[in-house]
């Protein structure tokens, strides 16, 4: 008998790929509530430290392995929840810069992050739950 390697037929993604998509919604997952109980402050960036940067990058280089497979929606939602993130941090940094002198921004700023960061979580935790089921995302 002779050992022949199973590949996975077109449009089922191998096992490790799998595991490395699990991994990145961990990092995600870690990276935006980790800070949140640790400080009691939402971040500014969630998903920008060093545990997010990791979960990035390790996205963007698995995320053409996924392609034509369900886990491709899975790594379009990560990438666009990092950077979605991204972009509500730096809105929620001007609005705190432009109405500092007001008082206000620091109040809107906060709100503004701390949304962001309830959005970062509601994403993993639902893309997860698809992901647990072998479910694209939809719309993805």
């Amino acid at each position: 008998m002779t050992d022949v390697p199973i590949t996975p037929t077109p449009g089922t993604p191998s096992q490790s790929l799998v595991s490395t998509t699990l991994v990145v919604y961990i990092l995600f997952g870690i990276a935006s509530v980790v800070p949140l109980l640790a400080h009691g402050f939402p971040l500014i960036l969630p998903l920008f430290g060093v545990i997010g940067i990791v979960g990035i990058v390790l996205a963007y280089v698995k995320r053409g392995e996924a392609a034509g497979t369900w886990l491709a929606s899975h790594y379009r939602w990560l990438v666009r929840t990092f950077w979605f993130s991204a972009l509500w941090g730096v809105i929620g940094w001007i609005v705190f810069w432009i109405l500092l002198i007001i008082i206000i921004g620091i109040f809107i700023a906060y709100a503004i992050w701390v949304a962001t960061t309830i959005w970062v979580i509601y994403r993993v935790i639902r893309g997860y739950l698809l992901f647990k089921d072998s479910q694209p995302v939809p719309g993805m």
